[in-house]
């Protein structure tokens, strides 16, 4: 019974061990990771706009006429 409680304090002292490493290692990368990760939310918000830029100019563009009517001068009283 006891190198089953052994075993067991050694698993918990490594599953511990492993959330203080990684705490310790995301909190020294802190920096980097943040600005890997606002790379990529400008990336992608670049990729949103640029895709849905035409279809925001096409609605907005009014078409032009086919056909025009004739040139009048106005005439002075």
């Amino acid at each position: 019974m006891q190198k089953v409680f052994n075993a067991l304090a050694v698993l918990s002292f490594l599953g511990t061990a492993s959330i203080i490493g990684g705490g310790t290692y995301v909190y020294m990368q802190r920096e980097a990771i943040r600005s890997n990760l606002m790379g990529r939310v400008a990336e992608a918000a670049t990729e949103a706009i640029s895709a849905a830029l035409p279809s925001l100019m096409d609605s907005a563009t009014p078409e032009l006429p086919k056909a025009t009517g004739g040139a009048s001068i106005p005439s002075l009283p």
